[in-house]
């Protein structure tokens, strides 16, 4: 069984966020595809199926999975697994699956860029939670929720550079969220080729840091573009590993664009 490792929002190898790509016939019960997930050991471990022909609204079933849970939401790893399809030949054009959030888009652009198409998610202000900021470590701005989809905090903090320098209590935060806390601030530099920085921590669902969360774009996108008056940005997200999301707003959807490139194609034994 052919298993890739895909690093996703990014044309480099060993940058951006890497998930795990596994293409299969069916998928096998939960367990089986719970301790492949633990077994890879990334953020996200994608698992999709063809659909019958005519199936009508979907051409894939997709999956995803943390070392430790299914998630229902997930945007490097849907990146990852339409790069797969389209680079070996298994799709083409635009592809659309079935999630548990919805059917899910997918286009290979001519630049070599894939561009997905999300539910937006809503941003909602909230009183900060006691103890947040002690968990983060430094000064909260704001605090917005955003249930309705992903069950994440977005934080707002005072800039970049802050974003930048967090080293959260991981222990500590997983009790503030469903799924994790989503630091964001302006970019310090309008020349610098992004509109705002983010970094992600979802110790709730086994991950400390995820390196460039598609997902949390449909979060920043309307936070963001309600403040900078645009409905097309860039945002740049990671600490050790990082990369870009080029994100459009079209209503209740958003559209996240990036690269995606393959760093192992071997096989699974199990």
């Amino acid at each position: 069984m052919r298993i890739r490792i895909v690093d996703a929002f990014t044309d480099r190898p060993f940058s951006g966020n890497p998930a795990g790509v596994l293409l299969l016939d069916s998928f096998p019960d939960d367990g089986w595809l719970q301790r492949v997930a633990a077994e890879v050991n990334l953020s996200e471990t994608a698992f999709a199926h063809p659909l019958p022909a005519g199936n009508g609204e979907a051409d894939w079933a997709l999956r995803w999975f943390t070392p430790t849970t299914e998630v229902d939401m997930c945007g490097h790893a849907t990146l990852a697994t339409a790069h797969v399809l389209h680079t070996t030949g298994a799709a083409t054009g635009t592809i659309r699956f079935a999630a548990r959030c919805g059917i899910l888009g997918a286009t290979a652009e001519d630049d070599g860029t894939i561009t997905m198409d999300f539910p937006t998610s809503s941003v909602t202000p909230v009183p900060t939670p006691d103890g947040l900021d002690k968990a983060l470590g430094v000064e909260i701005l704001s605090v917005h929720d955003t249930a309705a989809h992903v069950g994440d905090l977005l934080v707002e903090l005072r800039d970049e550079a802050t974003v930048r320098a967090l080293a959260p209590d991981f222990g500590a935060l997983g009790a503030f969220s469903e799924r994790g806390i989503i630091a964001t601030a302006y970019a310090e530099d309008s020349s610098c080729g992004y509109d705002f920085v983010s970094r992600g921590f979802f110790p709730a669902v086994g991950i400390d840091e995820d390196p460039v969360t598609g997902s949390a774009h449909t979060v920043l996108a309307p936070y963001w573009s309600a403040r900078l008056g645009r409905d097309e940005l860039v945002g740049f997200q990671g600490g050790a590993r990082t990369g870009l999301v080029r994100t459009r707003l079209r209503g209740d959807r958003t559209l996240l664009n990036g690269h995606a490139v393959t760093v192992i194609d071997g096989e699974l034994h199990a």
